[in-house]
Parts: C-alpha cells; structure tokens; sequence
C-alpha cells in the first residue's frame, strides 16, 4: 500500500540531532578548561551519530525519489543540497579567510581545499589545524555525490542480493583501507618519533578523516533508510522492538568506546567504526519508534538545538577560542560560569549565522525547490518517506 513521500516529524530525530551537537561540542570545549564528565572525551562520536542521521534521511530522499514512478530529479536534489550547506558554510569560510581573529589555530589550509571539499583528503595539520572539522562537511559532500551514483547502478536489474553485497563490500572495503593505511602510514612513525603528537597527526590524516575511510556511519544510515523504504514489515517489526534496539545501540556504543580505549590502535581503526556505526544506528532504530517514550518524548530545547546544529558544528570551535582568549581568565574556579559562558556564546552566534545566512538559504530553497516545503528543521527536513515501488529489490509478499 503506498504511503507519504514525507515522514512524520519524529521528536526523537530532534533529540538525537541535539544530543550529537553537544557531544561534539562537549569534545571541544574540554579543551578550554571547564571540567564536564568523562562521557565528553568520546564527543568525536558524536560525528558519526552525524553521519547515521545523514545516511538515513539524506539516502531516504534519494530512495524514497527512485521509488516514484517518475524517478529522481537529479538537478532538484542538487540543488536542495548545495542550498542546505553552501550558504552558512561559505559564510563561515569567509571569516576564516578574511578574519584571521576568527581562526581557533593560526595555520589555513588553501582555500581551494574547502571549495572544492577536498581538505580531507590533503591535510597538513602540523601547519594548518584552522577550520580542520570541516573535514566531516567534505565527507557529507562526497557522500552527496556517490549516493546518486550508487541508486542508478543497483537500480540496473535491482535485487535484495545486490544491495546487500554491495553494502558489504564498502563496509569490508573501508575496513581494509583503514588497516593499510595504519600499517602504511602510521605505523611507522611509532619508530621514528618520541611523542604521540606526530603519531596522532599521522592518524587523523590518514585514517579518520578520508572519505574513503569513513563511509561506515553513512552506510548504516543509507541501509537503514533502504529497509524503511523497500521493507516496511522488517520496518515495522524493528520499530515495535524500540526498547531492545536502543538497548543493544546503547551497549554497542559501549563496547565501541572499550575498542577506542587505545584510539589510535590497529583494532579501534579497523573495527571500531563499524561497530560504531551499527550500534548508533540501532540507536536511531529505537529512536524513531513512537512505541516507547524516547521515541516519542518531545524535549524541550531539542529540536531548537537539531535546528541550529548545522551553525553550531560551522563555529562553536572559532567562538570558543574567541571566549578563551578575551574572557577564560574570568572563568577561573567557576566552572559553572565557564560552561554557561563559553555556550551562550556559541548559540549567540550560531543563531546569528543561522538567522542571517542559514534560513534564507532554505527559505530560498522552498521557492525553487518545492518539494521542501515545510521544512523546518534538519530532522524533518531531509526526512525520507516510502512510497510504493520497489526498484532495488522484489516487493515482500502480500
């Protein structure tokens, strides 16, 4: 039976959003000096619950397009993401540029690494550390633009054998590129240098931050998306088991934070992500259930936070370097202080791109791209919706 193009606003999308923006935030701000529990040292995660959301609502999009009879609108698609990104991203890449105040570290890489969305696949950051968390958003860019690519090619004779052998296949392929590129890369400096900076350096270039090798958090997100779509039964039947999927996301996560113990290891780089990935997405799969109360608790501020994420990953590094240098001192033994001061901060000024920059760039988007209207926040806005057809795979049973 067909169902609506659009989900349903979930809240529990809002608070997984909100939750992955402060934990990424949290992450940076130890940094600072304000004390926060030892949850914030595992705040990179919160990226790749980036990347899950990512996955599943993005790749929900392009499903949910290749499903219609009509097919996709490659150009439409195109265009809803360059005016999701561009506009508060350039904004930010501005001040980086002509403000070098603004900059948390002295070094920039060239600005035609952050236009073309390369500067992950050619970090220098012993030199040009500035503006480096752009690295995810260079991600997202290349996921943008395979995803299309790999909905054409399984749509060519689609089965459920297909689609499954080649999410395989990427999750195996990341796997044996971190492996070589820790054993090419990174290894070697454990016997040429004396401290963990270079080795840590090496890491981060080579094994966290391609493209290549960071796919796993997407394709979670994709696979699940493609369930929804394709097998709304194994959908519902997920769905109705929230509580075990939050659950076992949650004690997953766990174990990815045991592997990470050591997180520049050989076995963190290799298997920590996917383990990572799996468990943050069965997380999202309790989340989005409306038959427990995660799933369907509104939390106040949530979805104001889901809204202002995309501003507050942009410049929360650049405020709080701002704050450090012009009032850290104030903060001294007042750690409560530090925490309000160094957040209100970021919000201030998140709100302000996201005022300014952010919204007219959607607003913008619903004029020339209909079919975003309504949109209001980034759960709901990129949300993916099933529809009837099945071009991937046979349709289930009646």
């Amino acid at each position: 039976m067909p169902r609506s193009d659009h989900l349903p606003h979930l809240p529990g999308l809002d608070v997984l959003r909100a939750v992955a923006i402060l934990w990424v935030m949290g992450y940076h701000l130890v940094s600072h000096g304000p004390r926060l529990p030892a949850l914030a040292n595992l705040g990179w995660m919160g990226v790749d619950l980036f990347f899950v959301l990512s996955g599943f609502l993005v790749g929900g999009q392009v499903l949910a397009a290749c499903a219609r009879e009509s097919g996709p609108d490659w150009r439409d698609y195109a265009l809803r993401r360059a005016l999701r990104v561009l506009p508060a991203y350039l904004a930010v890449l501005g001040l980086y540029q002509w403000l070098p105040a603004w900059r948390e570290s002295p070094g920039l890489a060239p600005a035609w690494q952050f236009l073309t969305f390369t500067s992950n696949l050619f970090p220098d950051y012993a030199r040009h550390a500035a503006f480096s968390h752009a690295w995810s958003l260079c991600v997202e860019e290349h996921f943008y633009l395979l995803l299309p690519l790999a909905a054409i090619a399984l749509s060519r004779r689609p089965s459920l054998r297909k689609s499954a052998w080649f999410c395989v296949a990427l999750l195996v392929g990341g796997m044996l590129a971190r492996g070589w590129a820790w054993y090419a890369q990174v290894q070697p400096y454990l016997a040429v240098t004396s401290g963990p900076d270079w080795f840590f350096l090496r890491y981060i270039e080579h094994v966290y931050n391609p493209t290549y090798a960071r796919l796993d958090g997407l394709l979670a997100g994709v696979a699940l998306a493609g369930v929804r779509q394709f097998r709304p039964h194994w959908w519902c039947w997920m769905t109705r088991r929230g509580w075990f999927f939050l659950g076992a996301g949650v004690a997953g996560v766990a174990l990815a934070s045991q592997l990470f113990r050591d997180p520049t290891g050989v076995l963190a780089a290799v298997a920590g992500f996917p383990v990572l990935s799996v468990s943050l997405a069965s997380v999202l799969v309790g989340m989005a259930s409306t038959a427990i109360l995660p799933g369907r608790l509104v939390v106040p501020g949530a979805r104001a936070l889901a809204t202002l994420a995309f501003s507050l990953y942009l410049t929360h590094k650049a405020v709080y370097h701002l704050v450090d240098i012009h009032a850290g001192a104030w903060f001294d033994g007042a750690n409560m202080l530090a925490l309000v001061s160094y957040n209100a901060a970021a919000l201030l000024v998140a709100t302000a791109l996201y005022m300014v920059v952010e919204r007219p760039g959607l607003r913008l988007r619903v004029h020339l791209v209909p079919w975003s209207k309504g949109v209001t926040s980034k759960a709901t806005e990129d949300s993916p919706g099933p529809g009837a057809v099945n071009p991937l795979s046979p349709p289930p049973p009646a």
